[in-house]
């Protein structure tokens, strides 16, 4: 293979976005890059023929690395790898950097200086912490969503009782409770969306707290029709009886989620059979026949997706539905499942009870 001209490793070297930097046997800087430029903030013309103390915050940190590089006891003498260390910009700044570097010889075998390729850590850092944060983002809103859920459907379930026992003249405090109930949980609500929408993008945007601390923004999410509202129980109006006849299965590890979509279903006639997992619920279908499955995404043992597989496999006449308290897919099951061939999916618990009783509807053929 022939030898590539010098001037492409000096446009290489030149134009690389990591920091790298040349000194003599002096210990002077001889080289510096574009990329040195941009993190440290010095010009070429500021550190040339300096000493590279200059860019170190003292001078115990430029003698660790080289003494680190003329270790005899290290398996490649003369070098280091991810060496990590710190440098100091001109502003003053302290750089976390990894530095991988070498000793330059002469072909006497004298030594003439070195070359030092410095990763500048911030950014990666910054990754690390925002893929951190996207994770405690998903799993809390996971975790509130499965609560909240139940929560407004129970609460559907109350205000209709209320309406039922003392009648419409007489519930006007109860409601104006209810209302108050409702607008607190559309706050909730809009917290955890906006944690979803955190887990599924690059950055975020935060607030002044107490005494000049920040704190991410959390604030409503406001769309051209205004601030989002809830579409809770005021809203919904059962037709007893719509899915009388049927039997449906409700497999989600969430209790307390089964029994708010039971008690839903239960008011359109539903015949309605819980499970607390994939394997429960797979029991279950062996023991009876039934006109709908609807189940959570993530659950022990035997998640949704595999739940769906054997339900394709094993009772192929009976429609699955599957429900999530992700804003997005993040493990690709509703994908997969799609991609085998199912319809119905309740993105982002809490599920509206009049959309859990349509799509049971269209899935049951009762629209």
């Amino acid at each position: 293979m022939p030898t590539l001209p010098l001037i492409y490793f000096e446009r290489l070297l030149e134009d690389s976005p990591d920091i790298i930097i040349g000194v003599d046997r002096r210990g002077e800087i001889i080289f510096y890059n574009e990329g040195a430029r941009t993190s440290l903030g010095y010009t070429s013309e500021e550190v040339a023929g300096h000493s590279v103390k200059l860019i170190y915050p003292s001078i115990d940190e430029a003698r660790q690395l080289m003494q680190a590089m003329r270790d005899p006891a290290t398996d490649a003498a003369g070098k280091v790898r991810n060496f990590q260390t710190r440098l100091r910009a001109r502003s003053g700044e302290e750089i976390e950097v990894a530095i991988s570097g070498t000793l330059i010889f002469d072909s006497a075998g004298r030594e003439l200086g070195s070359i030092g390729f410095a990763k500048d850590l911030r950014e990666i850092h910054k990754q690390d912490q925002l893929d951190t944060l996207r994770e405690i983002a998903v799993t809390v809103a996971h975790e509130m969503n499965n609560p909240l859920a139940a929560i407004l459907n129970n609460l559907v379930m109350l205000e209709k009782d209320v309406r039922r026992l003392a009648g419409e003249d007489d519930t006007c405090i109860e409601q104006e409770r209810i209302d108050s109930i409702e607008t607190s949980l559309a706050k909730i609500q809009n917290i955890v969306n906006r944690l979803s929408e955190m887990a599924g993008s690059e950055e975020y945007g935060t607030v002044e707290y107490l005494h000049g601390a920040r704190m991410t923004d959390l604030g409503p999410a406001v769309t051209k029709d205004g601030p989002a509202r809830l579409p809770l129980g005021a809203k919904y109006s059962a037709t007893e009886g719509s899915l009388s006849g049927l039997r449906v299965l409700v497999a989600d590890d969430d209790l307390s989620v089964c029994q708010s979509v039971r008690a839903i279903l239960q008011l359109e006639g539903c015949d309605v059979v819980t499970a607390a997992d994939g394997l429960e619920a797979r029991q279950h279908l062996e023991e009876k026949k039934f006109d709908c499955v609807l189940s959570d995404v993530v659950m022990p043992g035997l998640d949704g997706y595999e739940l769906f597989l054997h339900v394709q496999e094993n009772h192929s006449e009976t429609p699955v539905v599957l429900m999530t308290a992700f804003v997005y897919d993040r493990d690709h099951i509703i994908k997969r499942s799609k991609l085998e061939g199912l319809e119905g999916v309740l993105f982002k618990k809490p599920v509206e009870p009049a959309k859990l009783v349509g799509i049971v509807k269209d899935q049951c053929g009762r629209s």
